[in-house]
C-alpha cells in the first residue's frame, strides 16, 4: 500500500507515476499516435473546437482585443476606450532586449525544441519530485500562447475564462495538439511576436507596447535592458512582481531574469552586472480609459456612442455580437458631434448650472435635416464621484438614459396645434379659453373608445388674469392652457397622437406617448432633450422629421469600412403647416414666454417654454433653420420643487421655462452658430382674429395685474387626476 505525506498529499512516487502519465501522453501526441476517444479526454467538452485536426484561423492569427478611439466630426479626440488596453505591433517594433528576456525567463530553449519539449518536461518532473510538489512547470512559451488565446476569446465571462483555463487532461490535449500545428504553421518568430501581443503584464496592460508604455512611458521598440527584463518577470504573476505596489518583490524578480539571460549567454555577466544594479526608474502613465476622459464634456456623448453599438443591428444580429467586436475594439468611431458646438454647450451649462446645485440640467443640440447629433450635455458630471453620474439625461432609457425622461410641460404644445392645422383650423382659430375648466366629458381616441373625464377634473392658467377668448397666435404666445385643451377636444385625440409618432415622439421608457389630454396637449409625460431636440427640427425641416445619428464612419483594424446607422427622414406635415408652426413660435421668442430665450443679431429662430406642476422641471426647447436645440433643467429624482432655490449662483423665487432653461438655450447656441450661415424662416401671414362685437365687454384687462415676474403661462394645472399629472413620487415611479 502507498504511504502518504503528511498532509494527505502524494508520495514522490505517486507524483512522478501522474506526471509521467502526462508525458507519455504527451510523447505520443508528438509521435502522432491515435489518440483514445475524445470524450474520454474531456475533449468533447462545451468550449472545444470542432474538427480538432484542422488548426483554427483564430490560433494563427488571433483577434485581439484594442484600443477604439472615437474623434468628433472634425477628426478631434473625443476618448479612448477598450474592454482590454492593448496596441499590436510588429516584431521588428519590440525590443531584442525583450524578445531575448521573455524567451530566457518563459522558455531558454524556444528556438531548439519544437512545440512540446520533452526535454522540459523531464527536467521539470526532477524538479518537482525533488521538492515534493509542483515547483516548475513545463509549458513551452508555444503552449502558453495557445493557451493565451482561449482565455482572450473567452473575454470577461468567467464561466468561459474558467473552461479556458481548467487543469484537465482534456484541456491539455487539446493545447499540445495546437501548439504544434501553430508551431508548424506560422514559426517561431511569428508566435513570439503574437505572444509578446496578447500576454497580460499587469496594471490592465495587454500587449508589451501597452505594458511599456504603462511602466515607462515608451514605445516597446524603446526598452532597455533593464526594463525588459522587469516586464518580461511580470508575466508568471503580475499581480505579486508589480513594480507599482512592490517596487522590493519587482527588482528581485528582475534580477532573477537578467541571471537567467547571463546564464544562457543572451548578454555578459557585466550587462547583466549593470542592469541589476540600476534602479527601477519607473515612469508610469496611469491608464486612461472610457468615456470618462472625454475631452469638453463629451462623457455623455461618448457613452451614447457606445449605447448605439450595442443596440443597432447594423453592427451584429446580437447583442453578443455586437459586444464582442465592440470589446474587441481596434476601432476608429467618427462622430457627429461638432466641437465648437459642443465647447459652446459645455460653456453655457457651467455658467448657469453648478454641478453642486440641488438640479441639473441637460443640453442636445441637432443638425435640422441630417439628423445630426451636435452637442450633447449635463451640468453633473460624467463619473462616480460626489455631484457625478453616470445616467445621461439626454436620452432614453435603452440608450443609457433616465426610466422616464422628464415631463416637458407646454413644450408639447406646437405639436398638438400642428396636429390642429393638418386637420384644417386655421391659424387663427379662436377658442374662448377661461381661466378654469373641466377637463372635457370624452374625448375621441384612435381606437374608437373615447377617453371619459370620470373623475370631473379640472384645469387653469397660470394665473386668473389669463381669461379668453383668444387666437391661436396669442395663445401660444401666452402658453394659455386652456386653449389647448379646447383644441384637442375640437380635434380629437387620435391627430395628435399621430402626428407625435411622425415626429419620433416616444416616453423615456421607448413606449408611446398615452392618449389622455394632460399628456396630449401639457406635457404631463416623460420625454428626453434629444428627442424634443429632434421633434423641433422637423418645424425647422419644413415638415419632415429625421432620426437622429451620432455616428459619421467605423473604421475597423486593417482599414475595413464598417457599415453605420443612417437617418431616415420621412415627412411628418405639409410645408405649409411647418411654416405656420415657425410663424407661430418665432412670436413666442419675440414678445412670448420665451423672450429671454431670444437670438440676436438678425437670425431667424423659433422655440417654446414649458413647466410643469410644482416646478420639477423646466424647459425651452427652440430652432434655428440650421440647428435646434432642447434644454431641460430640473430635478433627476423629480423630489426638488424649484421655488426659493439657487441655481448657477442665483436665487430664483419661482422657475420658468423662460427664465433659466432659456438663457442656457440661447449661450449654446450663439456659440454653436457664431459664424454660420443665417437662413431665413419660411413664414406666413396669420391675420389678427376677428371677434364677435362686445365679446370683451366687461371682461378684465389680460395683462393688468400679471405677475411682472413671470414670462409666461408656460406652466401646467395642479391636478394630477387622469394621470397627467407629474409629482414623480407616485406617478414616475423610480426615478431617475
Amino acid at each position: 500500500m502507498a504511504k502518504t505525506r503528511s498532509g494527505g498529499g502524494l508520495t514522490r512516487t505517486q507524483q512522478a507515476a501522474k506526471f509521467l502519465g502526462v508525458s507519455v501522453l504527451s510523447g505520443a501526441v508528438l509521435a502522432g499516435i491515435a489518440l483514445p476517444a475524445a470524450g474520454a479526454l474531456g475533449l468533447a467538452a462545451k468550449g472545444t473546437v470542432e474538427g480538432f485536426d484542422t488548426i483554427p484561423a483564430n490560433l494563427k492569427r488571433p483577434p485581439l482585443s484594442q484600443r477604439t478611439t472615437i474623434l468628433d466630426s472634425q477628426g478631434g479626440k473625443i476618448a479612448t476606450v477598450f474592454s482590454r488596453d492593448r496596441t499590436v505591433v510588429d516584431l521588428k517594433d519590440i525590443s531584442p532586449y525583450m524578445q531575448k528576456a521573455i524567451v530566457a525567463i518563459e522558455d531558454n530553449r524556444y528556438y531548439e525544441h519544437g512545440a512540446v519539449d520533452m526535454k522540459g518536461i523531464l527536467r521539470a518532473l526532477n524538479r518537482n519530485v525533488q521538492a515534493g510538489g509542483t515547483a516548475q512547470g513545463a509549458s513551452t512559451l508555444t503552449q502558453q500562447y495557445v493557451k493565451n488565446v482561449f482565455v482572450e476569446e473567452a473575454g470577461d465571462d468567467p464561466d468561459k475564462v474558467a473552461e479556458a483555463t481548467q487543469q484537465t487532461l482534456g484541456r491539455k490535449i487539446r493545447e499540445l495538439k495546437y501548439a504544434i500545428q501553430v508551431e508548424k504553421e506560422l514559426g517561431k518568430k511569428k508566435i513570439l511576436e503574437n505572444y509578446l501581443n496578447i500576454t497580460f503584464f499587469g496594471q490592465q496592460a495587454y500587449g508589451v507596447e501597452a505594458a511599456s508604455q504603462r511602466y515607462f512611458s515608451k514605445r516597446a521598440k524603446d526598452l532597455k535592458l533593464e526594463e525588459a527584463a522587469l516586464l518580461a518577470g511580470l508575466v508568471q504573476s503580475p499581480t505579486r512582481y508589480d513594480p507599482v505596489n512592490d517596487s522590493a518583490e519587482a527588482t528581485k524578480r528582475r534580477n532573477v531574469v537578467l541571471q537567467r539571460m547571463a546564464d544562457i549567454r543572451e548578454i555578459s555577466p557585466a550587462e547583466a552586472a549593470r542592469a541589476k544594479a540600476a534602479p527601477l526608474k519607473l515612469n508610469v502613465s496611469r491608464p486612461k480609459n472610457g468615456c470618462i476622459t472625454a475631452v469638453s464634456g463629451a462623457g455623455f456623448f461618448c457613452d451614447y456612442v457606445r449605447e448605439i453599438f450595442l443596440n443597432d443591428p447594423v453592427f451584429g444580429k446580437t447583442k453578443e455580437d455586437r459586444a464582442k467586436i465592440w470589446n474587441q475594439g481596434g476601432l476608429t468611431v467618427r462622430t457627429t458631434l461638432d466641437p465648437k458646438a459642443q465647447k459652446s454647450t459645455q460653456a453655457s451649462i457651467k455658467d448657469h448650472v453648478y454641478k453642486s446645485d440641488k438640479v441639473a440640467t441637460a443640453v442636445t443640440l441637432v443638425e435640422p435635416g441630417s439628423g445630426k447629433v451636435l452637442a450633447m450635455g449635463q451640468s453633473k458630471p460624467y463619473g462616480f464621484g460626489n455631484n457625478e453620474t453616470q445616467i445621461n439625461y439626454s436620452v432614453d432609457k435603452k440608450m443609457g438614459g433616465s426610466n422616464f425622461g422628464f415631463p416637458t410641460g407646454s413644450t408639447f404644445k406646437p405639436f398638438l396645434a400642428a396636429a390642429a392645422l393638418e386637420e384644417g383650423r386655421p391659424p387663427t382659430q379662436v377658442y374662448s379659453a377661461p381661466y378654469q375648466m373641466p377637463y372635457p366629458d370624452r374625448i375621441q381616441t384612435c381606437s374608437g373608445k373615447p377617453w371619459v373625464n370620470a373623475a370631473n377634473e379640472k384645469l387653469e392658467n397660470e394665473n386668473d388674469k389669463e381669461v379668453g377668448p383668444y387666437p391661436l397666435r396669442e395663445a401660444m404666445n401666452m402658453s394659455v392652457n386652456t386653449y389647448f385643451v379646447q383644441m384637442l377636444q375640437d380635434i380629437g385625440m387620435c391627430p395628435v397622437a399621430k402626428m407625435s409618432e411622425k415626429m419620433g415622439l416616444v416616453q423615456g421608457n421607448g413606449k408611446k406617448i398615452p392618449e389622455v389630454p394632460s399628456t396630449l396637449t401639457l406635457g404631463s409625460t416623460g420625454m428626453s432633450p434629444l428627442t424634443m431636440a429632434s421633434a423641433y427640427a422637423t418645424f425647422a425641416n419644413r415638415g419632415t422629421y429625421c432620426t437622429p445619428i451620432a455616428i459619421e464612419s467605423i473604421t475597423a483594424p486593417g482599414g475595413k469600412s464598417l457599415p453605420v446607422p443612417k437617418t431616415s427622414c420621412s415627412a411628418a406635415m405639409a410645408e405649409q403647416t411647418a411654416d405656420t408652426v415657425n410663424t407661430l413660435l418665432g412670436g413666442v421668442v419675440d414678445s412670448g414666454t420665451g423672450k429671454e430665450a431670444g437670438l440676436k443679431d438678425g437670425r431667424d429662430n423659433a422655440g417654446k417654454t414649458g413647466t410643469t406642476d410644482e416646478r420639477k422641471n423646466a424647459w425651452f426647447v427652440g430652432y434655428t433653420p440650421n440647428l435646434s436645440g432642447a434644454v431641460w433643467v430640473g430635478s433627476p429624482t423629480q423630489r426638488v420643487k424649484m421655488e426659493n432655490i439657487t441655481i448657477g449662483g442665483k436665487y430664483e423665487a419661482k422657475v420658468f421655462g423662460g427664465q433659466v432653461p432659456g438663457p442656457i438655450w440661447k449661450d449654446a447656441m450663439s456659440g454653436a452658430l457664431a459664424g454660420k450661415d443665417s437662413p431665413q424662416f419660411r413664414t406666413v401671414h396669420i391675420p389678427e382674429a376677428q371677434k364677435d362685437k362686445g365679446e370683451d365687454e366687461g371682461k378684465p384687462d389680460k395683462n393688468k395685474g400679471r405677475d411682472k415676474n413671470r414670462p409666461g403661462g408656460d406652466n401646467k394645472p395642479p391636478g394630477r387626476g387622469d394621470g397627467g399629472g407629474d409629482d414623480g413620487d407616485d406617478i414616475f415611479g423610480d426615478w431617475p
